[in-house]
Order: structure tokens, then C-alpha cells, then sequence
């Protein structure tokens, strides 16, 4: 399992669902692992759980959409911690509106987490790669077909996409050996799911919760949901020289969602 042995590697969104299971999967393989995350206590509780469990972590507060936190933090890791080789921009949230009721403040407040973080994660991991690296943006089916009552959502999504091809182009022909690559996930079994369902509720995928819990399983031909272990897995692929050839790419983890 050392497949990122002694490699230092940064998670945002670190603090739960699938960026606190790959923080732990990342340190299982080997990684020293920052975990990065605007929730204190949820994210330090990550760091401390790797470090009981014999891996090596550490916790800092981040705000995604602040650059001078990304400034801070980078120069932190920089000093204490040693010249980082992966980076998943994990931190994101959810929207789920009718385009009539979307506001201005809800397409901001998506597009500043979901976009924004995404582009200053990328511009300051690849300043800090000095030596290559992987980095992995979390995009997500959203990212690759529409979906009614997720427009703000499918904004942010598709945009992680292609402006993550534009920049693995952008390292490759630069010559930094920093590789770029998306992930997307489908429905996944997370505090994210159960936190948003009355909202999927609310935009015409059922009646009731539970039946649109069934419509949204129903979407995913495998037969279930997927699960945070499912898409750390395959992040961990990107992470490590297995996929060394890749860059520019797309992974998609959505149990036949797409297909």
C-alpha cells in the first residue's frame, strides 16, 4: 500500500465525507498528509485519527476562497512540513434551485468555494510542486451533463473541468512535471447527500425524501450509492505514479450514472 510513500500531499475539504476517507486512505499509502478545512475541530479530529492510527498528519484552517489564507497556509507547509507532491481540491458544497429561484448571492456564494478554490488550490499547488506532482480537482457527473435544479452546481462543476484541462496543458508544455486530472463522482453516501435531500426534494426528484432517495439510487445502474471509500480509491490512483501517464483527464466514479 505504499503507493505515496513519502510523498506530502494536501487535502481541502479534509474535514469529512470523501476528503477526510482519502486523507486517512492517502496516509495508509504512505503520505504525510495535510488535512485543510474551514471546520477546526472536525478537520484537527482527521489529523489526530491518522496520527493514533500510526500515519502522519497535520491541520490547518483554510479558507479555500481567501488567497492569503492559501499564502499562509502554503508557506506554513513550506516550513514544517516539506515541498508538497499532491494536492486534491476537494472543498466544495451543493445547490440545488429552480433557476428562478436561484439568487445572485447563491450563484456567488457556489462559484466562490466551487470555482475559485479550485483555481487558487491549482495556482499555489503548482508553485509549491518545485520537484512535480499531482494535483486533483473534484468535479462530478454535474461537471459532465445537466441536470434540472442543479444549474449553479453544473456551473461550478463544468468549470472545474475544463479549466483543470487548461491547466494540465499549461504544466506540460511549461515542462514542471505537475499532472492535472478531474474526478466525478456520481451520488455519493455522504453528510452531503442527507444534508441536501429536502432541497432535491424541493426541485421535482420526488414527493418525499424517501422517494426521492429511491429516484436518485435508481440513477445509478451499479445499484447503489457510492460510497466516500469508492472515489478516495480512485483519487489515490491519480495521487501516485500509477497514473503517470495521465494528465488532462477525467476519472468518473458514478456506478454507470453517464453511461
Amino acid at each position: 500500500m505504499n503507493r505515496l510513500d513519502k510523498k506530502i500531499a494536501l487535502i481541502t475539504g479534509g474535514a469529512s465525507g470523501i476528503g477526510a476517507q482519502t486523507a486517512k486512505l492517502f496516509a495508509e499509502a504512505g503520505a504525510e498528509v495535510v488535512v485543510v478545512d474551514i471546520n477546526e475541530q472536525a478537520g484537527a479530529a482527521v489529523a489526530r485519527d491518522i496520527v493514533a492510527e500510526g500515519g502522519r498528519a497535520h491541520f490547518y484552517t483554510l479558507d479555500v476562497t481567501k488567497e492569503d489564507n492559501w499564502r499562509s497556509v502554503m508557506a506554513t507547509v513550506a516550513t514544517e512540513v516539506g515541498i508538497l507532491e499532491v494536492l486534491v481540491n476537494g472543498a466544495g458544497i451543493e445547490c440545488a434551485k429552480l433557476i428562478d429561484d436561484l439568487t445572485l448571492e447563491d450563484w456567488h456564494r457556489i462559484s466562490h468555494i466551487n470555482l475559485d478554490g479550485v483555481f487558487l488550490g491549482t495556482k499555489y499547488g503548482i508553485r509549491a510542486m518545485t520537484k512535480g506532482g499531482s494535483i486533483i480537482n473534484i468535479s462530478s457527473i454535474a461537471g459532465l451533463v445537466g441536470s434540472a435544479g442543479q444549474s449553479a452546481y453544473n456551473m461550478t462543476k463544468g468549470g472545474v473541468l475544463l479549466f483543470s484541462k487548461s491547466a494540465a496543458l499549461e504544466c506540460a508544455q511549461l515542462g514542471n512535471g505537475v499532472r492535472i486530472n478531474t474526478v466525478h463522482p456520481g451520488v455519493i453516501d455522504t453528510p452531503m447527500l442527507t444534508d441536501t435531500l429536502s432541497d432535491w426534494t424541493a426541485v421535482g426528484y420526488g414527493e418525499t425524501e424517501e422517494e426521492t432517495m429511491e429516484n436518485l439510487l435508481a440513477l445509478h445502474p451499479i445499484g447503489r450509492f457510492g460510497q466516500a471509500i469508492d472515489v478516495a480509491k480512485g483519487i489515490l490512483f491519480l495521487a501516485s505514479d500509477d497514473s503517470s501517464f495521465m494528465t488532462g483527464a477525467e476519472l468518473v466514479i458514478d456506478g454507470g450514472f453517464t453511461a
